[in-house]
């Protein structure tokens, strides 16, 4: 029986191109989203709000219904940047809800199934501005929230054979980056300028790591936040 995997947000930019991976890898992956895979993907599209409760526990009952889920990528989320001056309560709970509260019912379904199996996979998509970055007050907030959970529930699950770990992309061109990065900023320049590979990372870059996250033969590494990220997070280092 192939083994399946479930990724959230799994349609577009990073998301999608974990999905080719996975595909790739040999995996039967699920996607949850609120928008189809455009162009179409061999995998299965479950349409979704996850900041919707009851729809997410819904959609989660359904794709179960075939079978337990012993690899998760939480990948959804958004931005909002806005300075702190303008950050709102509103959009620092939407941010919250989708980035981080989302992925605990999510969890929490598929972990039957996991333990049953004694095996399970959790790779959770933070962020560099964990770390800080401008603007970005709720976003940073709620991927260093991933953070904790990642350490949190990898000691609690360790012993049920499951890993939990997380993947901090630096600048990765999506869509959504150059939504959040506008090109005629002078900040963005300076970002790209900043990153010793000298270039942006793309989907596949991420995609690479959560390959391995989600091994069987990765048992060993559970707890972690690794940085894919073109040597920003050390860039300071070469001044």
């Amino acid at each position: 029986m192939t083994d399946r995997a479930l990724v959230t947000g799994g349609s577009r930019s990073i998301g999608r191109g974990i999905v080719e991976r996975l595909i790739e890898d040999g995996y039967d992956v699920v996607i949850l989203d609120r928008v189809e895979p455009d162009p179409p993907v061999q995998t299965r599209w479950v349409e979704v709000d996850l900041m919707d409760l009851t729809a997410t526990r819904t959609a989660l009952e359904d794709v179960l219904a075939d079978g337990p889920i012993t690899r998760l990528v939480h990948n959804v989320g958004h931005v909002l940047p806005t300075s702190l001056d303008d950050t709102t309560v509103e959009d620092f709970d939407a941010v919250m809800a989708l980035n981080v509260r989302a992925s605990i019912p999510i969890t929490q379904a598929l972990l039957p199934g996991m333990r049953a199996a004694g095996f399970g996979r959790i790779v959770s998509i933070s962020s560099r501005a964990a770390l800080g970055k401008e603007l970005r007050t709720s976003y940073a907030a709620s991927k260093a929230a991933i953070h904790g959970m990642t350490r949190t529930w990898a000691l609690e699950l360790a012993g049920d054979g499951i890993t939990v770990n997380a993947i901090g992309p630096g600048s990765i061109e999506t869509p959504l980056w150059h939504s959040a990065n506008p090109a005629d900023d002078p900040r963005t320049q300076k970002i790209i300028d900043g990153i010793p590979v000298g270039r942006l990372g793309g989907p596949a870059d991420i995609a690479h790591a959560v390959s391995f996250f989600l091994d069987a033969r990765a048992g060993f590494t559970t707890g972690q936040v690794l940085y894919v990220c073109g040597g920003l997070t050390v860039g300071s280092a070469r001044a």
